[in-house]
């Protein structure tokens, strides 16, 4: 070997060193990034030249990685339903408080019971009227809170399609530049790692499928099979409902107008945060208020005035509770959506509103101008003939419309006793399996780190090695040198 090609060979070995040590101190800095995978330099022999670096490959796992996506889709989908029912919550508040529906019924109960003891009291009237304005507040509260948490659902949902756009735009111009690089033989090894996070933003949203194609291409699904990207992005798209009634299901997401949620999709997503937020705004919120709905007819129900007449002829009237659609009663039996946002203590009853107390003893709360509701035809003080019957039908079985999920016969206090269990389990259930899918996605997270990321201990290891290539090239350029030198001295 001359001089020429041996200082050829040593310049080569110092380049592919500093090369080597570039990628390593790249792998050291991002030790600590997300889905950061470890570069390795492929070093080839060049005949007469020494070696070089061909390429830089990442330490990838396929399958490991789509593990973690789906790991990460299922766990944003139970969160956003934990979430959504842990502000439910709130209509619960702490139990020892007393101031769910539940509990605000029993204190009601008490109060009518007291002022049946002593109907000439006009403390006991007064609790009653408290009780029952309490009562109703809360409701409204609830119900409040209910559709402050499904239009929050529903702008969750928004800002999630919105989020899923943006990401596929930057993931066609991503992929583009791998696929681009792959085919003219440039490093994409970072490229793929800014697309793999760009995959498990888009996994938060929405549950993927991603399959691998030639020159590094990639085309994404939904975990049900619509196409979300191939050779370029699909619309995603929502309208927002601003107005969302009680009741009334919202709005369904589309990809390239295929439905993907609610009742008319045919292949509907399985996983992701949106996933969970239609299953929060569409259906246990829905069934919660149905079931604050028919607390609030039964209480029109119960309290209910009707025709004392000896041939009674006239329709049962709401009495303490009311709502707008009266003098007309709710649909025995059927829920009418939104009820709990709507009912009111009747104003005739309420000194506050410039009513009487002695009226919910006596009767006449539906209408002061009708003598056919009257009970206390007498004016008797002592009269208590109404409130012991308030007392017996706040004790008495009724039925509940079917689809709140509940016992279709049952007191109202026990119906609303029903309610605050029910909430309660689904939010406990919610829990545990938002516990169980949070785990398995840390699990997830960290077999892939482990598989693909960077060892710190391995790249310092590393680092010597090439410490000590690069000080046996330098020596061998210093020996060269001093042979040359020795060459012009003699030829001189």
């Amino acid at each position: 070997m001359g001089l020429t090609t041996g200082l050829s060979i040593a310049r080569s070995a110092l380049f592919t060193s500093a090369d080597q040590t570039s990628i390593v101190g790249r792998n050291v800095a991002n030790a600590g990034t997300a889905l950061y995978t470890r570069k390795s330099a492929n070093v080839i022999s060049v005949p007469g030249a020494g070696a070089r670096v061909l390429s830089v490959s990442r330490t990838a796992d396929t399958s490991l990685l789509r593990n973690l996506f789906g790991a990460n889709s299922d766990a944003n989908a139970q969160k956003a339903l934990l979430d959504t029912l842990t502000q439910l919550d709130q209509t619960v508040n702490d139990p020892e408080l007393d101031a769910s529906p539940a509990a605000l019924i029993s204190k009601l109960a008490d109060a009518v019971q007291q002022y049946a003891s002593q109907p000439h009291s006009e403390l006991a009237g007064q609790a009653t009227i408290t009780a029952a304005r309490n009562l109703v507040t809360s409701l409204n509260g609830a119900s409040d809170i209910v559709q402050e948490v499904r239009r929050d659902a529903d702008a969750g949902i928004a800002d999630g399609v919105s989020r899923i756009g943006s990401l596929l735009t930057r993931f066609e111009a991503v992929n583009n530049e791998i696929v681009t690089g792959t085919r003219s033989g440039t490093d994409v090894s970072d490229y793929m790692d800014t697309r793999d996070n760009i995959l498990s933003d888009l996994s938060t949203e929405i549950g993927i499928r991603v399959v691998e194609r030639s020159d590094n291409d990639i085309a994404i699904y939904t975990d049900s099979g619509i196409t979300l990207f191939d050779k370029s992005a699909r619309t995603v798209s929502f309208n927002r409902s601003l107005t969302l009634a009680a009741g009334a299901v919202g709005n369904a997401v589309f990809i390239d107008g295929v439905p993907v949620t609610g009742s008319t999709a045919t292949m509907p997503i399985i996983s992701g945060r949106i996933k969970g937020l239609v299953e929060a705004r569409d259906q246990g919120s829905l069934v919660y208020q149905r079931q604050l709905d028919e607390v609030a007819r039964g209480l029109i129900e119960i309290f209910a005035e009707s025709d004392q007449s000896a041939v009674p002829a006239l329709p049962d009237v709401p009495g303490l509770f009311t709502y707008p659609g009266a003098p007309a009663m709710p649909p025995t039996g059927t829920v009418l959506n939104g009820l709990a946002s709507l009912i009111s203590v009747n104003a005739n009853a309420d000194p506050a509103q410039g009513g009487m107390l002695t009226r919910l003893r006596d009767g006449g709360i539906s209408d002061p101008l009708a003598p056919e509701y009257i009970y206390n035809t007498t004016g008797e003080s002592g009269f208590s003939g109404r409130l012991s019957q308030l007392t017996e039908k706040l004790s008495q079985s009724r039925a509940f419309d079917g689809s709140t999920d509940l016992d279709a016969s049952a007191t109202i206090y026990d119906f609303s006793s029903s309610s605050v269990a029910w909430l309660q389990e689904k939010r406990k259930i919610a829990d545990n399996e938002f516990q169980y899918r949070e785990t398995l996605y840390q699990r997830s997270s960290e077999a892939y780190s482990k598989s693909t990321g960077v060892n710190l201990d391995e790249e310092m290891t590393i680092l010597l090695e090439l410490e000590r290539s690069y000080q046996t090239s330098s020596k061998l350029i210093t020996v060269i040198d001093s042979m040359f030198e020795n060459l012009i001295a003699a030829v001189g």
